[in-house]
């Protein structure tokens, strides 16, 4: 499925075309971007679904948010299917290069494609329209940035290593549902968001962090996993706004957790609960 950021429908265009199965975008990616962006002209990118170990680090909608950010003006996303996953490699480039008028072509040096993972730079080159430019990779102490990279800190719960390596943040971003009103009988309102199925999870615990809302951007308290203080054991994304006052039910909110504060425990009670979530917030005001 096709995506267009621009009025212009800037795949019917000259355009440049940076190949990849991104489901979203890590520093090492910002080097294709900033590339493709040198050319001048309008900027697409493929994004894969599905077919990676756990999930994806960001969900369709929420990759979409952060190529408009990067300065891409349209994505084409495509669902990991037995199809995409049996097609020989040069009839997946030319049915790809088929549908734009690309100009140049931009991807790593470690890109794959096709059956068997067979495409290859040098096979994009063979068949490309266009200048076809190959990046290299970017490592971190030696160790060459990838999304495996990401998963294992978000796995581990180590917040800042993660933000370090995403030029946007990793957030959850999804519409505020009805919960049990629990925190707001506690005294601190929360809302609450169901953590996307196909995304995959940051370790359970309680972050400080931000949420970005129609109503503008807040401190936060973030807490991901069960509730077992009140026997609930439904994994949820619940965030209390630190100077929100008001009502985002219906609304589309991104909740950024930034910096891991503690485990998910199970409290004597509401009263001990409520210390600790006093506790929390005071944290969040002077981190």
């Amino acid at each position: 499925m096709l995506k267009d950021f621009t009025r212009e429908g800037a795949h019917q265009s000259p355009c440049v075309l940076i190949l990849g199965g991104f489901d979203g975008l890590h520093v090492g990616h910002q080097t294709l971007v900033d590339a493709a962006l040198r050319y001048g002209l309008p900027v697409g990118i493929t994004s894969i679904s599905g077919g990676k170990a756990g999930g994806d680090v960001f969900t369709f909608p929420e990759r979409e948010y952060i190529y408009r950010k990067a300065g891409v003006s349209f994505v084409y996303e495509m669902t990991f299917s037995d199809e995409l996953k049996n097609t020989p490699p040069e009839r997946f480039a030319r049915d790809l290069f088929a549908q734009f008028d690309a100009r140049a072509i931009v991807c790593g040096d470690d890109f794959r494609f096709g059956k068997g993972a067979e495409g290859t730079p040098e096979l994009l080159r063979s068949i490309a329209p266009c200048p076809v430019e190959v990046c290299d990779l970017k490592r971190v102490n030696g160790e060459k940035v990838a999304t495996s990279m990401v998963k294992k800190l978000l796995s581990e719960g180590s917040m800042s290593e993660v933000n370090a390596l995403l030029p946007f943040g990793y957030f959850v971003q999804g519409k505020v549902e009805h919960g049990r009103r629990v925190g707001h009988t506690l005294g601190f309102p929360t809302l609450n968001l169901t953590f996307p199925p196909e995304k995959f999870p940051v370790m359970d615990g309680v972050y400080g962090g931000r949420a970005e809302t129609e109503k503008g951007e807040f401190p936060a308290i973030v807490n991901f996993g069960a509730r077992p203080t009140f026997g609930v054991s439904e994994r949820k994304v619940e965030a209390y706004l630190d100077g929100f006052d008001g009502d985002l039910y219906g609304t589309s909110v991104r909740v950024f957790p930034e910096k891991f504060y503690r485990p998910v425990t199970k409290f004597a009670d509401a009263a001990a609960l409520r210390d600790q979530l006093r506790a929390d917030i005071e944290r969040l005001r002077h981190d």
